[in-house]
């Protein structure tokens, strides 16, 4: 098995955007439907369980409400518990996906939250192919507000309520153009 570890992909260096295409990538780390948290780890270049406490994590609330990823090639603000800092972290909404899919995504907003004094950020994006998309003709925060006003209340209810409770502040959320500018700054 450790010959195998060498052929995996190094999801966490793989291009920000297709090559073909020059859109925007995600990696699907957490399948949508599930209560069971994955991390991808750069090291054995595998997905794990995250673990807390030394046992796999579960969200004790609904299961994740899109696929949960990051973006290869970007990397945040360093924080206490991610001194390098962390691949930008993205929710793509569309059909359950495996750990490992890569996505090609178009960005639609931008949720930003805090946990214990720190700040994350969370690209909310849609995949670019049509054939792949459950909100039809969905490419910006504006269409998804107007067409799907309940997806930001049951977005906004899960984030808070998928750790433990009153952790977790919704500090806002912004448009298509915010998530595009925080890829940008991800990737410097």
């Amino acid at each position: 098995m450790v010959g195998l570890v060498g052929c995996q992909p190094d999801y966490v260096n793989l291009p920000t955007f297709s090559p073909e295409r020059k859109l925007l990538q995600a990696v699907i780390e957490t399948p949508a439907g599930t209560n069971h948290e994955m991390m991808y780890d750069p090291a054995s270049k595998e997905f794990r369980s995250r673990q807390h406490a030394g046992t796999d994590y579960v969200i004790e609330f609904l299961p994740f409400p899109g696929n949960y990823g990051f973006i290869p090639g970007t990397y945040t603000t360093p924080t206490p518990s991610f001194p390098v800092g962390k691949p930008q972290s993205v929710l793509v909404l569309t059909e359950s996906q495996p750990s490992g899919t890569v996505l090609e995504i178009l960005p639609i907003g931008l949720l930003i939250l805090e946990e214990g004094g720190v700040l994350e950020k969370v690209i909310l994006a849609v995949p670019s192919r049509p054939s792949q998309q459950i909100l039809p003709d969905i490419t910006t925060w504006a269409a998804l507000r107007q067409h799907y006003p309940a997806v930001q209340t049951s977005l906004r209810l899960w984030f808070m309520h998928h750790g433990q409770l009153g952790a977790v502040h919704i500090v806002g959320w912004k448009d298509e153009h915010a998530a595009e500018q925080q890829v940008r700054e991800a990737m410097q």
